[in-house]
This record gives structure tokens, sequence and C-alpha cells, in this order.
């Protein structure tokens, strides 16, 4: 989307929450090494859901509900699913999809064409600020 989009900034925003999720995920996934239900090792958390959750979220934040809704949808598939397949613990799920919003929400601000209008209160001073993109 933010190819599509010509969005530079949105791209390095992604790139920043998506390689946040992946380092905080294998670094939790290797350092607590829980057993899956199906008997294999590094089940907490979901990588599968938190990248899910971190694509899901970043299109949410970035370009609304819009694309965020199905983004979602999708996401929680990719959750159930992991628990479906014996794969992974509602827990594991859980973490993953707080992880991938979580870095998100960190990186991310709407998208927006045109003018912005932002209030700003600070040091006795109020006003707003307008900005534009070209």
């Amino acid at each position: 989307m933010t190819l599509y989009e010509e969005n530079h900034e949105g791209t390095l925003q992604f790139s920043k929450s998506f390689l946040t999720t992946l380092g905080a995920t294998y670094a939790l996934k290797y350092t607590i090494n829980a057993e899956r239900p199906n008997g294999g090792s590094h089940s907490f958390p979901s990588g599968h859901t938190s990248a899910a959750f971190s694509g899901a979220s970043f299109l949410q934040k970035r370009y609304g509900w819009k694309y965020g809704a199905p983004a979602y949808l999708a996401a929680t598939f990719v959750g159930w699913s992991r628990i479906e397949s014996d794969n992974h613990y509602f827990h594991d799920v859980l973490a993953g999809a707080a992880i991938g919003v979580i870095s998100t929400y960190v990186f991310t601000n709407a998208y927006t064409k045109g003018i912005v209008v932002t209030p700003f209160v600070g040091g006795g001073t109020y006003g707003i600020a307008l900005s534009t993109t070209f």
C-alpha cells in the first residue's frame, strides 16, 4: 500500500514497526522457549499472528478502517488457524496480536493528503499548526 501510494514515510514507518514486531516476537520465543500444544518448541508468542496483526494494524492506523477492517479479519483468521492447527495456545496468539498492534501504534501515524490542522498547547501558548504535503 505504501508503494502504491508512493508514501515513503509510510514505508519507513511500516519497516520500523514490522522489524520491532519481529525482534520482540523472536526475542521472547527464544528466551521463554515454551512448548507448543503439538510438542514442538518456541510456542510463545505466535510469530504468524504477530506479523499478521502488525500488518493489519498498520493498514488501519495509516489508511483507516476501510483497509484495516478486512485486514483485521484476515489477521484474526491467522490467529484462529494457529490455535486450530495445534501450533499455539490462545495466550500465544493473544500475545502475538498485542505485540503486532503495539509496535505499529508506536511508529505509525495517519496518512493525510491536503491540509492538516493540528492544535497545540504548551508553555502558556495556544494555537494551531497547518501543514500540507506535495
